[in-house]
């Protein structure tokens, strides 16, 4: 099959035949309909997160089952169903996936986003002399890919599946955001920080949710339109204003219940901490480059008894089913956030323009272009 390899941080990602992978227990193989560019795949094209190499990145997916490996312990799964893949996948045994907390499944960070392998150790990709291939969760930016049962769940007809990609990641993430990190209340407001692909989300599931009032945080005029048009109340460029003075502002002088950080970097944290009302709860979602810190005030922290809630994808098992069943109801405008549509072959120039912020939204690889 072909596949974007990463062999050199220099070279960046490169188009190669590979081996077809094989499903194992409770896995399934899917080919490879359409997968979406992420920002965290970045930071591991320009080797600024440690990840082995030769990999195949990729973790958010739609695409057709055309195997079920031995074991499949789910029967709502079968040959030529259309699935959706999530980046978080668990393992299902492990003790937090056991206490439903498969955002924190053990085996998914110390094999998967260590190592680049599935559970069993190993990897299922190989280059065509048998040198194994590491796997950023399923490693999708493939014609195919193989994925843990407990990570998909049934795309409905009506869901279209090229733009459906995004639903494993960037929809799931800010489900998880919304739902669990911030458990958000009925008539609450909030701020979302940086409005690409889980930013967008995150303004689509907060107004589903009841937030009364959701103001969008930008440096690009393009995007916050776009996010206006998503459902936000207001918007701010950070460019322009001061945003602890527009948000405070625009908020009666209160500030928001809770802010959303989508990015990953010290000026986007600290915009969605400025913004927080006394009582108010945080929530980072980006990942950083490498090691990264933000400064956190402390007495106004403490004194304020203001919340940073960490949040690293859903509950997949869960969650994933609820994020396919919103955007097949029409809760969730995935079609409207998939700007840019890439073949394989340019799979590194949508990519340079993810970089460079010129993707409105999100950009997909579509494997029939």
């Amino acid at each position: 099959m072909r596949a974007a390899v990463l062999r050199n941080v220099t070279k960046g990602l490169e188009v190669e035949e590979i081996k077809t992978p094989r499903p194992k227990d409770n896995e399934v193989l899917i080919k490879v309909i359409a997968c979406g560019l992420c920002h965290s795949d970045l930071h591991v094209i320009h080797g600024k997160i440690a990840f082995p190499s030769p990999s195949v990145l990729g973790h958010e997916v739609a695409g057709e089952i055309i195997e079920l490996g031995p074991n499949v312990g789910r029967t709502d799964l079968r040959v030529g169903q259309r699935v959706s893949g999530a980046f978080l996948m668990p393992c299902g045994q492990c003790e937090a996936c056991s206490e439903g907390r498969d955002d924190l499944c053990g085996p998914f960070f110390e094999l998967n986003r260590l190592k680049g392998q599935l559970y069993d150790g190993t990897t299922r990709l190989e280059s065509l002399d048998s040198e194994p291939i590491a796997m950023y969760s399923m490693g999708a930016l493939a014609e195919y890919a193989v994925i843990p049962a407990t990570s998909v769940a049934p795309l409905p007809e009506s869901v279209d599946p090229i733009p459906a990609a995004i639903l494993g990641c960037a929809a799931l993430t800010a489900y998880g955001a919304v739902r669990r990190g911030a458990d958000l209340r009925y008539g609450e407001s909030v701020a979302v920080v940086a409005t690409g692909g889980v930013g967008s989300n995150i303004i689509q599931i907060a107004k589903e949710f009841g937030a009364k009032q959701i103001i969008a945080i930008d440096v690009a005029d393009d995007k916050l339109e776009a996010a206006i048009r998503l459902g936000a109340t207001d918007v701010v460029n950070s460019m322009d204003d001061d945003v602890r003075e527009r948000v405070f502002s625009l908020t009666g002088g209160r500030g928001v219940d809770v802010a959303f950080e989508a990015l990953g970097r010290p000026e986007t944290w600290n915009s969605a901490l400025v913004s927080l009302k006394d009582g108010g709860r945080m929530v980072p979602i980006g990942l950083g480059a490498g090691v990264q810190e933000a400064a956190v005030e402390i007495n106004r922290t403490v004194r304020r008894s203001q919340s940073i809630l960490g949040s690293y994808g859903a509950r997949t098992r869960q969650d994933l089913p609820a994020v396919v069943e919103m955007a097949a109801q029409g809760k969730i405008s995935y079609q409207d956030i998939v700007s840019r549509r890439f073949s394989l072959e340019d799979v590194s120039a949508g990519y340079s323009l993810l970089e460079q912020g010129k993707v409105q939204g999100r950009a997909v690889v579509d494997m029939a272009l």
